[in-house]
């Protein structure tokens, strides 16, 4: 069958990250524009002959050498002599990212990286996505078999197997130089807009996730007085369906359809701003928002909700920071298994507990007053009292559990998975083993109080880990001894 393909410029060798994303950039547009124009004549004009193909540009490198490079970086380079590609889509979108990746390699290993167009056929869902007057109609809908004439999604190069490490590379094939496949990263770009009601383009790389409505109001409060500060350093704030201000007393049209994940961006040059997801309740929630919000290759992610104190010495409103997890959600178990231990980072853990210092005025041996360290226990089962109990509690008291949510060990858990800097730190909203259950009217108080506390309390530990250096925020703990070049 004859194959029709944009007629693209020849892999070319390239020694400074700058041209070579320029390169990326030519190819990935040029890719989409031929699919875009072909498909929109082929819904025109029917059918045409032959097959219409374009290609994902691809970054590759090859190192002959087993020369050490700076080991004190935990990416940035190859493992071992050989060659390594990787896939890219949205190289306007990940600009800033390819140009910092490339560039670590051009000086670790004093050899080109050389552009070109992948094997990867792009598929038409992707190439469209981005356009608003082009869309893909469902199987049947068109006057022609869409899978005859146009590629569609594979399954088998949009998956985890990399980052998993379960990934097998074929006699001859390059190694893998990214976590993720283009088509990986397509299909999270498709379903962030879906599930958040915002475009990819606005997240930031660092992300706050709540399980609660109220802190998505305590947010846009403080937006509004980042936005009203001009040496702040934000410049806009994003609500749901995109809508932008950048002025403290800007309009925000409410939503008709709320998401199944609200979304919300205090955006800052650099995309150094704070993103903020709400969730809701529940692991796969959970699983689901950082499956995809991990293409973005963010630097750091926390959990800032509700959960349920387990001590009698605990009082409503009281903080727990996370050291470790009890993880029964069940949801990453496949992918993760239980038995690798997820481990606190050093580098988070001091930026939540000396926000918690600045925010509460308490320090040292005064902060344990309404801070606790220890294990945060995450279930699938958000009635798990109503069960038989003796067996959940005493695994509760077995792990020396001192609190219990649905979303804290599944975002920790990714997070290291995904090589996303993580922690938590949550608020103790009821005491379901003492008698202090949450019922309606019960915590208003304490909710009226402590969410703004407790958003403020995340949001001065993104702001001390947007000041900390790359390498030290994305440290060695975090990745094996066979890792992709790029973070």
């Amino acid at each position: 069958m004859k194959i029709q393909t944009p007629d693209a410029p020849a892999a070319e060798a390239f020694r400074d990250a700058r041209a070579a994303v320029d390169r990326l950039n030519q190819l990935y547009d040029q890719a989409t524009d031929f699919l875009q124009a072909e498909f929109t004549r082929a819904l025109r004009d029917g059918r045409p002959e032959g097959r219409i193909r374009a290609y994902y540009p691809e970054v590759r490198i090859t190192t002959t050498t087993y020369s050490q490079v700076d080991s004190r970086l935990a990416f940035g380079h190859v493992p071992a002599p050989g060659t390594y590609a990787a896939t890219i889509t949205r190289p306007d979108l990940f600009r800033h990212y390819l140009e910092q990746q490339i560039g670590l390699l051009l000086g670790n290993h004093d050899v080109p990286v050389v552009i070109g167009p992948s094997e990867t056929p792009m598929p038409l869902h992707f190439a469209v996505a981005r356009s608003g007057e082009v869309t893909v109609p469902q199987e049947g809908a068109a006057s022609f078999t869409l899978r005859d004439v146009f590629d569609v999604p594979d399954l088998d190069t949009t998956n985890d197997d990399i980052v998993n490490g379960t990934h097998i590379t074929a006699p001859g094939d390059p190694l893998p130089l990214a976590p993720f496949t283009a088509q990986r990263v397509d299909y999270s770009l498709a379903r962030l807009a879906h599930y958040t009601a915002t475009d990819p383009d606005h997240f930031q790389n660092h992300v706050l996730f709540t399980n609660y409505q109220f802190y998505v109001s305590e947010f846009e409060a403080f937006a509004r007085r980042m936005l009203a500060d001009p040496d702040s350093g934000y410049t806009s704030f994003v609500s749901t369906g995109n809508a932008e201000i950048t002025d403290a007393l800007g309009d925000l049209p409410p939503s008709p359809k709320m998401p199944q994940m609200p979304t919300y961006h205090l955006k800052r040059e650099g995309s150094a701003g704070i993103t903020l997801v709400n969730i809701g309740v529940g692991p796969s929630n959970a699983k689901t928002a950082t499956d995809h919000i991990a293409v973005l290759r963010p630097h750091a992610w926390l959990m800032v909700g509700h959960c349920a104190g387990l001590r009698n010495t605990q009082s409503l409103g009281d903080f727990v920071l996370a050291h470790a997890y009890l993880r029964e959600d069940k949801v990453l178990d496949d992918d993760l298994p239980v038995w690798v231990p997820i481990p606190a980072l050093a580098e988070i853990q001091v930026a939540l507990e000396d926000a918690v210092e600045a925010e509460t005025a308490l320090q040292g041996y005064d902060l344990k007053r309404i801070m606790r360290t220890g294990t945060v226990a995450s279930l699938d089962n958000r009635n798990w009292e109503l069960r038989e109990t003796s067996g959940p509690v005493q695994r509760l008291s077995q792990s020396r559990a001192i609190a219990l949510d649905m979303e804290s060990a599944t975002i920790a858990a990714n997070g290291f998975r995904f090589r996303v800097p993580y922690g938590t730190l949550l608020c103790v909203s009821d005491k379901p083993l003492h008698g202090e259950l949450k019922l309606p009217g019960m915590a208003s108080d304490f909710y009226k109080t402590q969410v703004s506390r407790h958003l403020m309390i995340g949001i001065r530990a993104m702001e001390s880990l947007r000041d900390m250096p790359l390498e030290r925020i994305h440290s060695r703990k975090l990745r094996s001894f066979d890792e992709t070049a790029f973070l």
